[in-house]
């Protein structure tokens, strides 16, 4: 397993500031850039990921490292793919450690925002680590949980956990019984090189959704049911 650590971020206060609807100069703005003034400080975005390969491959299985995951979306994506990285990403636990909002709803908002945004800066300097030291190319991402839940189970958490080693010690994360990932802005999945365009969000009906990227799409949810 190798581990990332020192992961450059920016906590843009404009943009946030914007994001949260915080009117500058106002009590709110004064409190939320202290916050924000704390978490630059004390933030530390973190990474892990492996470089393991294809054991083997059945009808809607796909066996990695010894571990085995069930989800025919995977199966079929990665039909030609031998070498895979699965990952997790997080913005680290110093935040929620460090500053406490003692059950102010709007603080721990805010509180969560800074976070995904150091999450985001986490995601994306994996994703470029990998892809370049790798030499991969165009590359794709999926998650367990991700999409509709028959997609790929949630459940199959504890897989990529088992398969990646010890991923609490390493950067603080850690699995719930409920396949929850704490700290809560943290996301995981196997990222792998590939000729096609795809996206989780293709096979998720879920509408309205603030975190698309990709439209639905019909014609690849059709050939993925009749298989």
């Amino acid at each position: 397993m190798y581990m990332l650590a020192d992961i450059p971020f920016d906590l843009k206060s404009e943009t946030l500031m914007e994001q949260l609807r915080i009117a500058p100069g106002t009590e709110d703005a004064i409190q939320f850039q202290e916050m924000l003034r704390k978490a630059q400080e004390i933030a530390r975005p973190k990474a892990a990921f492996a470089e393991c390969f294809v054991d083997g491959k059945g009808v809607d299985t796909i066996k990695i490292g010894g571990f085995t995951f069930t989800s025919r979306m995977l199966r079929k994506n990665l039909e030609s793919v031998e070498r895979v990285f699965p990952f997790i990403a997080t913005c680290g636990h110093e935040i929620d450690e460090k500053i406490p909002v003692e059950d102010d709803f709007l603080q721990e908002y805010w509180k969560d925002t800074i976070k995904a945004s150091l999450l985001g800066s986490a995601s994306k300097f994996l994703a470029k680590h990998i892809d370049q030291k790798f030499r991969l190319g165009k590359t794709a991402t999926m998650s367990p949980g991700s999409g509709d839940a028959t997609v790929w189970h949630i459940e199959q958490q504890r897989e990529l956990f088992a398969l990646l080693g010890n991923v609490k010690q390493a950067i603080g994360v850690r699995l719930t019984d409920s396949c929850l990932m704490i700290p809560n802005k943290t996301v995981s999945g196997i990222r792998f090189a590939t000729e096609k365009d795809f996206r989780t969000c293709q096979v998720c009906h879920r509408k309205d959704c603030p975190s698309r990227t990709a439209p639905f799409d019909k014609q690849l949810w059709a050939a993925l049911e009749h298989e």
